[in-house]
Order: C-alpha cells, then sequence, then structure tokens
C-alpha cells in the first residue's frame, strides 16, 4: 500500500456542484498528513461554475498550511476533436500552479474513435496541461488508447486514475474496462500514473477506494504511481 502525500485534483462549492469550501477542504486534507494538496475548480464551460476572473485571483490565496503546501488550478473542459479547451490566455493559465484538463459530457460530444483520439491527444500536446483526467471514464466511449498513452509518455503528462469515476453511484460501465486497459499499457510502456480523488466534498479527501482495487488487478508497480512522490510531482508540473 502506497504512502498517500498528495491528492490534487479536488473541488469546492466554487464549482458550483461540490460542496464543501476552501478553507474546509485545506482543515481536512491536513487531517490526512499530506505534502501536496490541490484545487482544481472546473473551467468556465462547464455549466454552474466560476468566471474566469476567479482564476485571475488565485495569487491572493496562501499556498502553505504547517507541512502542507496548497496548489491551486484548474480542471479545465475539452471542447472539440481537436483538444481545444476553455481557458487558453497564457497570462491567465500563468496564475494556476497546475492544469488539469478533461472530458466532460456537458461540454463535449462523445465521437467516433478517430475524433476522440484526436480531442485528447490535442489536449496532451497542450504545453500548459499537466493532467488528463479520468481519459477512460466513457465520455469518450471508444479511442486509442495506446496511443494516448504513448503521447503522455512523449509529452510527460499525467493520465488520471480517477477513483470517482469507477463509484459505481456513478453508472459508468466503461470505466473499468477502459482503466484497466490503460494501466496495463502504462506498465507495459512504464509510464506513470495519478490517482485522482476528484474529491467534491471533504468526505471524498484522499479516497481512493474505487482506483485500488484496480492497481491490485493489473498488478502495477508502486514506482509508477505519483502519489507517494510530491517531489517528482512538482518536477513534472514545473514548480520545485
Amino acid at each position: 500500500m502506497i504512502n498517500i502525500k498528495l491528492d490534487v485534483h479536488t473541488h469546492t462549492i466554487v464549482s458550483g456542484h461540490a460542496f464543501s469550501t476552501l478553507n474546509e477542504m485545506i482543515q481536512e486534507a491536513q487531517k490526512h498528513d499530506l505534502t501536496l494538496f490541490g484545487v482544481t475548480e472546473h473551467a468556465p464551460a462547464l455549466p454552474g461554475t466560476c468566471s474566469i476572473i476567479y482564476f485571475r485571483n488565485l495569487h491572493v490565496v496562501p499556498r502553505q498550511y504547517g507541512n502542507m503546501r496548497l496548489l491551486l488550478g484548474a480542471e479545465l473542459n475539452i471542447l472539440d476533436y481537436e483538444g481545444n479547451v476553455d481557458i487558453t490566455d497564457p497570462n491567465i493559465l500563468g496564475f494556476m500552479d497546475h492544469v488539469i484538463a478533461g472530458l466532460h459530457s456537458l461540454c463535449y460530444t462523445d465521437g467516433n474513435r478517430q475524433q476522440n483520439t484526436s480531442a485528447l491527444l490535442g489536449a496532451i500536446e497542450n504545453p500548459h496541461i499537466h493532467i488528463i483526467s479520468h481519459p477512460c471514464d466513457g465520455t469518450a466511449s471508444d479511442f486509442d488508447i495506446e496511443a494516448v498513452v504513448l503521447a503522455a509518455k512523449r509529452t510527460n503528462t499525467l493520465l488520471e486514475l480517477n477513483s470517482s469515476s469507477l463509484n459505481p453511484a456513478r453508472h459508468k460501465t466503461l470505466a473499468h474496462p477502459m482503466f484497466v486497459k490503460m494501466l496495463h499499457l502504462c506498465k507495459q510502456h512504464d509510464i506513470p500514473t495519478i490517482l485522482g480523488s476528484d474529491a467534491h466534498h471533504t468526505s471524498a479527501i484522499c479516497d481512493y477506494q474505487y482506483a485500488l482495487p484496480l492497481l491490485e488487478e493489473t498488478d502495477f508497480p508502486d514506482e509508477l504511481i505519483i502519489n507517494d512522490k510530491p517531489q517528482l510531482f512538482l518536477q513534472i508540473i514545473g514548480k520545485e
């Protein structure tokens, strides 16, 4: 069992469909003895989330809480089959500590295998994006997983194993087989992955109960899991 030291994909009430404040999330994260804790509010294309000005003001929030460093970023929305996202201004992206991008059904229309692959590859090629969130949750029902894995290796982009996507309550029936395939390919090509809680409430911080069984099922090596390697993660996002 890995010693979890970072959880960098979470949301607060600012995202519009989450249920805890930033201070509540920080206080709960400290109880988990984390080295790094990240909050990534949904970017503006998702209904109900914050406006762009929120991200321009991230600099006002302290980044150190005892032994825990806070990272503030965004979860961008992949919008089309070219992999375009909903925040492109480098000045605004520059206010963020880390950037995630993902497919969400409210912002993306599932295409064919070629179109979905192109969408994910386009986002992976974006130099501002550090993590692709829940690539295998079924929002893109078919894509070339190996091509995405190899592109992630070449660009040093992390692919997330999202525990929330695997929650049976979400009814994402494609998530399990697709994530298993992703993990097998990551292991085969020696590519790290990052576990994501995708917490929308304090109770879900560091909750990987649905992701951990897949690591066992695929015999995924600990050395390729980022969540106990905070310094390596900071190197990947250029924030050492």
